[in-house]
């Protein structure tokens, strides 16, 4: 039991892209009839952000803060204040992972991009230490190390996906603002709250 706990825990990339797909899944069979692929990719991004990008990478910056000694050694480095800047770093992009659920696309998009950017580099990173170092500690080789590359792949798609949406008017995220023409500006409702049409 203690192993499938610290497996849980110490791959919690996979373990919140599950439990994203799940609550995806529960408002996915809860929506509307006829069910239509705009509102699929809507459940599946809005959970995937909440849960991969905040609730992750809020729980990354705690690892790396508080229990950085740990977070240290299961990686393979040495331990340094430099890791703790990582972590509030880290903190940063998960509130903002769970701020963007509810936003516009440009919002969603403002967060997926770093979080490429932090993830495939660290990917780099992670690379050059098997290579060079011959490190295949669980932290740098194992699945946060294919959560890594996988992680920015699945957001980059959701906002392409989302994007096309938004341009044929057919969007189902809260806030959409890519649309040709704009809807009117009376309130409407979307997961179960109202919005102002902008």
């Amino acid at each position: 039991m203690r192993n499938v706990i610290f497996f849980i825990l110490g791959n919690f990339t996979l373990t919140l892209l599950i439990i994203g797909l799940i609550f995806s899944a529960v408002d996915i069979a809860r929506a509307q009839r006829p069910l239509t692929a705009p509102v699929v990719v809507e459940n599946l991004f809005f959970w995937f952000i909440f849960f991969s990008i905040g609730v992750a990478y809020l729980y990354n910056g705690f690892f790396h803060t508080v229990m950085h000694e740990m977070s240290a050694k299961m990686i393979g480095w040495e331990d340094s204040p430099f890791q703790i800047e990582l972590g509030f770093a880290s903190a940063g992009l998960g509130l903002v992972g769970l701020i963007a659920p509810w936003k516009s696309f440009h919002m969603r998009f403002a967060v997926i991009v770093p979080i490429a950017c932090f993830l495939w580099g660290a990917a780099g990173v992670h690379i050059h230490s098997m290579i060079a170092e011959q490190n295949f500690s669980p932290g740098n080789a194992g699945i946060i190390f294919l959560t890594d590359i996988i992680v920015p792949l699945i957001g980059l798609i959701f906002l392409w996906l989302q994007y096309g949406y938004e341009k044929e008017g057919r969007s189902a995220a809260p806030y959409p603002n890519l649309r040709s023409v704009r809807p009117h500006r009376g309130p409407h409702t979307c997961r179960g709250r109202k919005f102002v049409g902008l």
